[in-house]
């Protein structure tokens, strides 16, 4: 039925389209998680954070990757007594 309304290449377009943006929305989360853990992150010293925050902040996705296998520490852990 659908296929009757509209042609074959829309078909393939709207599930390609479909099929990008929850594609698109992991990306943009992953960004923002990145951003966000550079904020937080206390095992990064000030300049330090500044620059990644400006790495991620300006390249996205691209400094989103480079600080996540590059530059994200394993953060301390808080002690238990």
């Amino acid at each position: 039925m659908l296929g009757a309304l509209i042609g074959g290449w829309e078909i393939v377009l709207l599930i390609m389209a479909l099929g990008l943006i929850p594609l698109c929305l992991a990306m943009f989360a992953f960004w923002i998680w990145m951003l966000v853990d550079c904020i937080k992150n206390e095992s990064i010293s000030g300049n330090e954070k500044v620059a990644w925050v400006l790495v991620i902040a300006l390249t996205h996705l691209l400094g989103a990757i480079i600080y996540f296998f590059a530059g994200r520490q394993p953060r301390k852990l808080a002690t238990q007594r």
